[in-house]
């Protein structure tokens, strides 16, 4: 494995050594930019926002309504740990929080069966991503986005255009209406998953195979990763989480809508997108995903609290996911460009 290097951008501690104050601070510039923007934001909204920005309110209606997107852009950051792309994070959580409630409303599940059965067939979902990537040899952004609109078309043809709506037990509305040190639960839950993926992807054998798959397939292989394996483990991982989101967003909503859900694409591939960007830039990245996150609630929380219209949430997202490209795709070229 010493053959295969980090496609990441940011400095080593060797090379830090040896530069002046000035010198790593203009080094570590672009690595933590993104870093340095969010906490500038925050800033300037809770200055410009005494108010209504840096108050206990704003924070819980943030982590209210970004944990989802912040557990999906974690379950498409996962691919693209290993080079791959999975669209069915935003199509699959349409299908997973009507079956959540269903399942309970409909067929009598018990609540935990519910929730069992629901991860169960997102697992499934992201083996069958994975079969079609790896052993049918079709592009990812091809098999997921068949997939996903496949998921998609048995959500509309479940609940027949219709809302699913029911009385469900009090433990199942508690998966995400419960608040802890007065923040709800489902900040802590991505903090938990956060802690987890970022453990296995930097200290385990895992996260350097995904990595090194992720960076150069073939030289992987050649080092002796399975990679079809792996892959096919990740495409695994993103469809249990995306099912996770699901159940937590089933909880929250309380019914369930086909109509709901895809605006949720989008963004996460903006948080996934931008957290290559920032960190360990050129490469994927935990912590970066989250900081992309952040940026996307705290810049439209800041917007809106301005009166911003109902369109300013869309366009934000969109021209800050072309933005993340763009850097992304300056970075990876960069990359090529330095010394080997």
């Amino acid at each position: 494995m010493n053959s295969i290097e980090s496609d990441a951008l940011e400095p080593t501690k060797d090379q830090l050594a040896d530069m002046t104050l000035a010198q790593k601070l203009i080094r570590l510039a672009p690595v933590y930019g993104l870093v340095i923007l969010m906490f500038g934001l925050i800033l300037l909204f809770s200055i410009l926002l005494p108010n209504t920005f840096p108050t206990m309110l704003n924070l819980r209606s943030i982590v209210s309504d970004k944990s989802i997107i912040a557990l999906l852009s974690l379950a498409a950051m996962i691919p693209m740990v290993a080079g791959r792309i999975d669209l069915t994070v935003g199509y699959g959580i349409v299908l997973w929080h009507i079956l959540a409630i269903s399942l309970q409303t409909l067929y009598g599940f018990p609540w935990p069966l519910a929730v069992i059965t629901v991860i169960g067939l997102g697992a499934l979902t992201g083996l069958a991503n994975g079969f079609l990537v790896e052993i049918a040899k079709i592009d990812a952004f091809i098999a997921t986005l068949g997939t996903g609109t496949v998921l998609y078309a048995l959500a509309l043809w479940h609940t027949g255009g219709r809302q699913v709506v029911g009385v469900l037990p009090d433990g199942f509305y508690a998966l995400n209406g419960t608040f802890v040190l007065g923040l709800p639960i489902t900040g802590f839950y991505v903090l938990a998953i956060t802690v987890v993926l970022w453990l296995i992807l930097e200290y385990t054998p895992i996260g350097r195979f995904l990595y090194a798959i992720g960076a150069n397939q073939k030289a992987a292989a050649l080092n002796g990763i399975p990679t079809r394996k792996y892959v096919v483990g990740a495409f695994v991982a993103s469809g249990t989480l995306t099912a996770v989101t699901g159940v937590l967003l089933a909880s929250k909503l309380r019914i369930g809508q086909a109509s709901v859900g895809l605006e949720f694409l989008l963004p996460a591939l903006v948080g996934a997108f931008l957290g290559s960007t920032t960190i360990k830039p050129g490469r994927v990245n935990v912590w970066g995903t989250i900081v992309g996150v952040v940026i996307l609630a705290v810049g439209i929380s800041g917007i809106q609290q301005f009166g911003g219209s109902f369109w300013v949430e869309p366009m934000f997202n969109g021209l800050t996911l072309l933005i993340a490209i763009g850097i992304a795709g300056y970075a990876q070229r960069k990359k090529g460009a330095g010394p080997k």
